[in-house]
This record gives structure tokens, sequence and C-alpha cells, in this order.
């Protein structure tokens, strides 16, 4: 089975150009960084009646809404592969259809639709958060400091209270500036990742939010440990996400093997 390697700022995924349909146990064994190939989610190609469909499994071998930086790779191994055209593409994903700009070289933006405030009130570890779907759940939680962002043990899911119905990722912030962000984030059914293109356009929904409405239609930039992101939420509605597409490796993987136990 042929797969390639890719990543959006270190937030790492295994793009399966051919595949036949997945199972739980399939994507959890591919993206076991010790006896697979290690990857926070797999996306499968997928050719439907309007063109490409973004199947996408977190690393549990649970199947996700959305994934913005999972979405930047897909459309970048399809531009690199000759698959489509630099420019304008129209991807499927659960969460709709997503357009997303390619060049053909440099960052890839993708317009990641409306941003819908959840009406939970959920609090995390005791503080309040703000709970935002990007077609999948969120819950945003600001911090007063880097030192505390830095202290943070995300080897274990947070505790929030009450749970959203669907889980939920949760994301972590810091004020940098007026339009800035540092986050760190615990995604649902991964664990903590270097970077969650959906959960960056909830922390900035959820600062404009936090600040009366001060940010909409400007660029934000958000920290994460693999690098930096640019968020704008337009006043029209859709939050634009704009980032690294990496295509490290290709190869070819035995799907019999990945199951093997010694």
């Amino acid at each position: 089975m042929r797969f390639v390697k890719g990543h959006g700022t270190e937030n790492d995924f295994v793009v399966l150009p051919d595949a036949p349909p997945l199972d739980p146990p399939t994507v959890r064994a591919l993206c076991d960084r010790r006896a697979g190939i290690g990857a926070d989610g797999v996306l499968r190609l997928e050719r439907g009646a309007d063109g490409f469909v973004m199947d996408y499994w977190n690393a549990d071998g649970s199947v996700a809404e959305m994934c913005g930086n999972g979405i930047r790779v897909y459309a970048r191994y399809l531009v690199d592969a000759g698959l489509a055209e630099p420019g304008t593409l129209a991807i499927g994903t659960r969460a709709g259809v997503r357009t997303v700009q390619v060049p053909a070289d440099g960052d890839v933006t993708v317009e990641m639709g409306a941003p819908a405030p959840l009406a939970a009130a959920p609090t995390v570890g005791g503080r309040p958060g703000t709970a935002v779907s990007m077609g999948n759940p969120h819950v945003v939680v600001e911090l007063p400091d880097l030192a505390a962002l830095d202290a943070l043990d995300l080897t274990r899911p947070p505790e929030v209270r009450p749970p959203l119905p669907d889980g939920q990722n949760v994301e972590f912030v810091v004020r940098r500036g007026p339009r800035g962000l540092a986050m760190r984030v615990h995604e649902r059914g991964v664990g903590e990742t270097r970077s969650c293109g959906t959960g960056v356009c909830a922390a900035v929904v959820a600062a404009v939010a936090w600040a009366d409405g001060d940010g909409l239609d400007e660029p934000w930039t958000v920290d994460v440990p693999g690098g930096r992101l640019s968020v704008t939420w337009l006043s029209a509605g859709p939050v634009l996400l704009s980032g690294p597409a990496v295509l490290v490796a290709r190869g070819e993987v035995d799907p019999a093997a990945l199951t093997r136990r010694s």
C-alpha cells in the first residue's frame, strides 16, 4: 500500500493515495510511532462525484469531521502528485466542502467555514472555557502567561466539566500582543499534538469574542510548538487558515505486517 508522509507545523499525517476503506485497527497500526509509520492521523484519498474527498482518521482509529493542518497537507499532495493544478481546489470533508488555495510552492490557505458558538459553558481544570465549533468541537481556555502554558501536563485529557456531547479538542492560549497568541492543544482522539489547524482557528475566534469583536478581519499569528500559523476571521463569516504543508517521505507499507505481533 503506497503512502506519503507529510506535516503542517509538525502535526503529521500518513496520506494514502489508493488505499481501500479503512478500519480502526489499521489506522492505529499506521499511526503507531514504534511499530508503524507514526502520525497524528491518516488522510485517505477518495474521489467523490464532485471531486476529491478527504477521509480523515485520528490516531486512535476514530474519525473526525475536519482537520485544518491535514487538509493543507492533502491539498499539497494533490498538486505535487499532478492530480490537481495549482490554484483553487474544492475538497470534501465530513464537515462539508472546503476551498483551498494551493500555490506551486509555499504556504497553503484554506477557507475553514464559519465558526459556530456552542451553548455549553464548560470549565477546564476550574478555568472558564469558550466552546466553539469549527466543524469539530473545541473548548478554548485563556491562561495568564507563558509560564502557565509551559507548565501544563497534557499527557492525559484535560478535565472538561461538563464535557461536550461528542468530546472536544482543548486549546490553552496566552495573548502575545494585539494580534498574537501562543497555544498548546490536547486533541480528541490523539493527545497533545504539535499543532492543530482547527484549534488555532477556534482560539482566534474565542480571542476576538473575548475582545467584543476587536481583531475581526485582521490577520492573527498563532505560535504552536510546531511553528506558526496565520488566521483571519472575516466579518463575512468564514475563517481563513494559512500555513506550511510539507511532504517529507514516500514509500510502501505492508498492511499485514502492521498488525503482526512478534
